[in-house]
């Protein structure tokens, strides 16, 4: 093994990375109870395909958390910001809601109770994505450009054990001991993200003198104005800062507009695939006990292997290399779907699926958190990392809502072969990214 490779893995053991892992793991227990476990529960009580499809609108807190990403990037809290700081202060607060919000969730009954169901969930999947946009804000602001990559696969290995546990685990637990047992479990699950707050240290902040600059030229203009000054100028300048600033600077970039575009598409299909995935295989005839056993901790290694490797091969592909060829792979994975569809209640099928999905889709998945944390400034991280992994979360939302409908329409087979294909569009944009990559840094200076 070369010593690139060797200093790619070993980085996985430094103390801050495996921090970054845990925090993964709290940031992933949450999306299954209120995605495809949740999916799970509503199919086995009954509920109709096109109603759980559109159960995924529930998710639609994680597309916008941009929106109040600002106030969490800037807004201190009392008490809580002087004692933990910025970031682990509103980490704290939030997981404390976080997991009160997953216990009421499981005490409800979706068949009596649906708007309730319904409610409680978009509930935590607000909390959910509040808890990202701290998160992924101080894994960010922790490491440095070395660690990025293998920070991206730490945190996304800790999520895909997260989803194994708020998957397989839910599951399991449901079926020996009910629903509320198994969200009651997961709520408890999230201490290990609240022990790492608690414990681990507040990020500096860290900002360029271009934007300290920008936000002082800003400062003095509202100042000026006689009818914003005083207490009326400093919110105003506030505001400016936290809201205006960051978009104003992500708009500066060459083709900002198409690297939306890009976050936007690049996981759509493995979301549209995921969506339906747990109805697939229980209109195939398998039990839950079997897509525990098999789709969920069978899965498990080929995810961390996936995520291991891929944020371990970022560094040593480059970048943009590394997101077009895991992507054509994570593309490629949806297959594995068709096969299963047309092989019925086949447990080897199933294996093969779960195996060749969640090794590309861990690939695809840290090369594109990697991608992302690189773009952002780290004046603000929160606000400019929420903008776009809330793009990320389009697909599996808004797009995935009509995932039921589409199948319900053309078949398992023909779904399948479209969430494949559906991402081409943002893997024929990143060979056009890549070249205004290299026309920006071929620039004089």
């Amino acid at each position: 093994m070369s010593q690139s490779w060797r200093s790619g893995f070993a980085a996985y053991l430094e103390p801050r990375v495996v921090m970054v892992m845990l925090l993964g793991f709290s940031s992933g227990l949450p999306l299954l109870l209120t995605f495809s476990t949740l999916s799970a529960w509503l199919k086995s009580e009954g509920i109709s395909r096109t109603a759980i499809g559109v159960f995924a609108l529930v998710g639609t807190p994680y597309a916008l958390k941009f929106l109040w990403s600002p106030l969490i990037d800037r807004l201190p809290l009392p008490v809580l910001t002087k004692v933990l700081g910025r970031r682990r202060g509103w980490g704290v607060l939030i997981q404390v809601l976080l997991i009160a919000g997953i216990l009421a969730l499981g005490a409800t009954d979706p068949v009596r109770q649906i708007w309730l169901t319904a409610g409680l969930a978009v509930l935590v999947a607000f909390l959910s994505a509040s808890q990202d946009i701290v998160i992924d804000a101080y894994r960010v602001e922790i490491l440095d450009d070395r660690q990025q990559g293998p920070g991206a696969g730490a945190v996304q290995a800790g999520y895909r054990l997260a989803m194994l546990a708020a998957g397989a685990g839910a599951l399991l637990t449901a079926s020996a001991f009910g629903w509320f047992a198994a969200y009651a479990t997961m709520a408890a699950l999230l201490g290990v993200g609240l022990a790492v707050l608690l414990l681990g240290p507040e990020p500096e902040i860290k900002v360029s003198a271009a934007t300290m600059e920008r936000e002082r030229r800003a400062a003095e203009y509202l100042e000026a104005r006689p009818h914003l000054q005083g207490q009326t100028a400093k919110v105003a300048a506030w505001l400016y800062g936290a809201v205006i600033c960051p978009f104003a600077d992500f708009m500066a970039r060459p083709a900002w507009w198409a690297v939306l575009l890009f976050v936007i598409g690049y996981k759509m299909g493995e979301a549209m695939a995921g969506a339906m995935a747990n109805t697939l295989y229980i209109e195939m005839g398998f039990a839950l006990d079997e897509i525990a056993w098999v789709s969920k901790i069978f899965g498990f290694g080929a995810t961390i292997a996936g995520t291991i490797i891929g944020g371990a091969l970022v560094t040593r592909l480059g970048m943009m290399r590394a997101l077009l060829i895991f992507g054509v792979l994570q593309s490629a994975g949806n297959l594995f779907y068709v096969l299963q569809a047309m092989a019925g209640h086949n447990v080897w099928a199933l294996a093969l699926c779960v195996a060749a999905e969640n090794l590309t889709a861990g690939m695809a998945g840290s090369a594109l958190v990697a991608y992302i944390s690189g773009l952002c400034n780290l004046a603000y991280t929160a606000t400019q990392y929420a903008l776009l992994s809330s793009l990320t979360a389009v697909g599996r939302t808004l797009f995935a809502s009509v995932s039921g409908k589409l199948a319900d329409m053309v078949g398992w087979v023909d779904f399948f072969l479209l969430t494949t294909v559906v991402t081409l569009p943002a893997l024929l944009l990143l060979p056009w990214l890549i070249r205004q990559q290299g026309r920006v840094a071929s620039k004089p200076g």
